[in-house]
């Protein structure tokens, strides 16, 4: 299978001009993936944009909205999640809140705990986005790859990841 040569192939062969002993497969395998997260990350930030709503904003929402009924966690639960830091997740909360998305009420089993819901607007807001998202992931994948390649390439990501522990 022959492709079009891509940035990346431009960098390998630079490396490979100047030390040809150097094995640049993992160089050229993780450059396309952090390209391609880049890339997505742009076509995805415009998805979202119609909806008042920024990538970290969206995930936020979303991981409330797969929680299931009542669609409510705490703020630690979105924090591990997410992977960010508490001071991050206030942040976002904030906003959210603001828009009317989501509200934080008092744990009613731990005085010192809060829980943040999603409203029915931040439900039907988020049930949107991600529809949007989804299409221009598909577009994205449609356009270079048929079903069958894009099932291989998730599974050859999935076992990547999961060896590498992430």
């Amino acid at each position: 299978m022959t492709s079009t040569p891509d940035p990346v192939d431009a960098i390998t062969a630079q490396w490979a001009a100047v030390r040809p002993e150097l094995d640049t497969v993992p160089m050229a395998v993780f450059g396309r993936i952090y390209r391609l997260s880049s890339a997505m990350a742009l076509r995805i930030d415009k998805a979202y944009k119609p909806f008042g709503i920024a990538r970290g904003e969206f995930d936020v929402l979303a991981t409330l909205r797969r929680s299931g009924e009542p669609y409510t966690l705490s703020p630690r639960q979105l924090s591990a999640t997410l992977m960010l830091t508490t001071g991050g997740m206030t942040g976002r909360l904030d906003r959210l809140e603001r828009a009317g998305l989501l509200s934080r009420s008092p744990d009613p089993h731990d005085r010192r705990g809060l829980r943040v819901t999603l409203s029915d607007r931040g439900r039907a807001l988020v049930d949107e986005a991600v529809e949007a998202g989804l299409a221009a992931q598909r577009e994205a994948l449609e356009s270079a790859l048929d079903e069958e390649e894009a099932e291989q390439l998730a599974g050859l990501l999935r076992k990547l990841l999961t060896s590498i522990g992430a």
